[in-house]
């Protein structure tokens, strides 16, 4: 027997941090929403098997190296070689508990409605729900966002067995750290555990068929970071293929290239992209189908090909990080009720978690000198900043992009410890529309990093007085 949950404005299909934003951008607007959860926490992927667990494991391989550096290494401080993984992240489960708790208390005082079972279409405007209870429930809405998440995606060519060779899923579940890793790809979740390991003394390489990693980011932060990647002791390779892998019954997995090299590691990490888990959902009922990467295709108002009917998060694939799939829970939802989408997208922030971090907004170097023709950068590093040396934390830098002639922001990337924090000031100046100036005439606390803005844009502002001086010398007078 079907339970009728009655009609709803929107129906949301997952709970993590896509899910989340849209149902509660939707209930803020009076709107009855219902969200449907499969797992029995709310989160996703994101609260069990993604964030959560891979930053609590970097806060501790973090602190490791802060102790090291900040102490000027008058300390020794070594792992032991039998050190288990789940000893690296005893406070996880709490991080996990308390953030089910406070993604709950923020669904219910919105009013959103929750019900916990497996999705899938009846037709275009109705969803069944199956509980694990063997409970049905159906329900109905002018408008359905598909925010269902993905899983690794595992080549049929590699072995991957969980044990040897490990997906993202998978990775934490490891006994021991082992004394070496293979890292295959070269995205946000290969660079983010390789550097992690890397940290934690484990000898890392990272394998991939692109000349360099991280190629959406800006291409002078990615360099810093592959600088300090090898000073820990990591090893990138690119522009290279596989040609097999096997374990070899021992104690390692021998990985060899096409171009005859082998490669001898403990232990192998896939993290070669993902796919969006849409298995059993009955898209064909809705009209829907997946793209041949597995992806459901969206327009760029986060529609699908049935336009009551719209996928956010990683379900359509990258940049696939938290941040980004929020802002497209929230502008989905605004686009379906016909309320203010806000601040646009490329004003969002994107933070990645290696060791340093990295964080970007608006537009790079390269995307803004496409769009005008040219810009000006502004560049502090955290070397010439008193904090920075304070902390010992001088491979940081951060740059100011600005319009051509050297006064309007338009974008900003910081690498270095706190970019992920601190990238929320050039977020607010753009969506106000701020010129470099702003930082000019801005008194930061002292010695803190913020202090790095300020010097961004005295560079700029340099660069604009040499350039104007430079138009009146070449004017003849007459």
């Amino acid at each position: 027997m079907i339970e009728d949950l009655g009609k709803f404005d929107a129906i949301v299909i997952g709970s993590g941090p896509a899910g989340q934003k849209a149902a509660i951008h939707g209930a803020r607007a009076g709107r009855r929403v219902l969200i449907i959860e499969q797992e029995l926490g709310v989160g996703g992927a994101c609260v069990h098997r993604g964030t959560i667990p891979s930053k609590t494991l970097r806060e501790t391989a973090l602190a490791l190296t802060n102790f090291r550096r900040r102490t000027g290494n008058v300390f020794s401080l070594k792992l032991t070689e039998d050190l288990q993984v789940a000893s690296l992240m005893t406070r996880m489960e709490q991080v996990i508990r308390e953030h089910e708790r406070v993604i709950s208390l923020h669904l219910g005082k919105d009013r959103v409605e929750q019900v916990h079972g497996r999705a899938r279409f009846l037709d275009p405007h109705v969803v069944e729900v199956n509980t694990v209870e063997r409970k049905k429930y159906r329900a109905e809405a002018d408008y359905i966002l598909i925010a269902t998440g993905s899983r690794p995606r595992n080549p049929p060519e590699l072995p991957v067995d969980h044990q040897n060779v490990l997906d993202s899923d998978s990775i934490l579940s490891m006994i021991y750290l082992p004394q070496s890793l293979l890292v295959l790809g070269s995205g946000v979740i290969a660079c983010e555990y390789a550097s992690i390991f890397a940290a934690l003394g484990v000898r890392v390489i990272v394998l991939d068929k692109y000349e360099k990693p991280l190629g959406f980011l800006d291409g002078e932060i990615v360099e810093r970071w592959l600088e300090g990647f090898e000073t820990m002791g990591g090893r990138f390779l690119g522009n290279r293929k596989i040609a097999a892998m096997a374990y070899d019954g021992l104690s390692q997995v021998v990985t060899t290239l096409e171009s005859g090299m082998e490669i001898r590691t403990d232990k192998v990490l896939c993290a070669a992209g993902r796919i969006a888990n849409v298995e059993g959902m009955n898209l064909a009922a809705a009209g829907l189908a997946a793209n041949a990467k597995c992806l459901i295709e969206v327009n760029e108002h986060l529609q699908t090909s049935v336009p009551h009917i719209y996928a956010v998060g990683d379900v359509i694939g990258p940049p696939s990080l938290a941040s980004s799939s929020m802002d497209q829970g929230r502008r989905a939802m605004a686009h379906a009720l016909g309320i203010p989408v806000g601040v646009p997208a490329e004003l969002i922030p994107m933070g990645i978690y290696p060791i340093p971090e990295m964080s970007s907004v608006g537009l790079n170097e390269e995307q803004a000198t496409k769009r005008y023709g040219g810009c000006m950068v502004g560049r502090a590093s955290f070397e010439d900043l008193a904090r920075g040396q304070i902390a010992n934390i001088t491979e940081g830098m951060l740059k100011l992009v600005a319009d051509p002639q050297g006064k309007k922001l338009v974008g900003a990337q910081i690498f270095g410890e706190g970019a992920a924090e601190l990238i929320h000031l050039a977020q607010v100046a753009l969506v106000n529309g701020s010129d470099v100036d702003v930082f000019v005439d801005t008194t930061f606390n002292f010695p803190t990093l913020a202090e790095g803005y300020r010097s961004a844009a005295l560079d700029i502002v340099w660069q604009r007085v040499e350039k104007a001086q430079s138009v009146t010398t070449a004017t003849p007078t007459t």
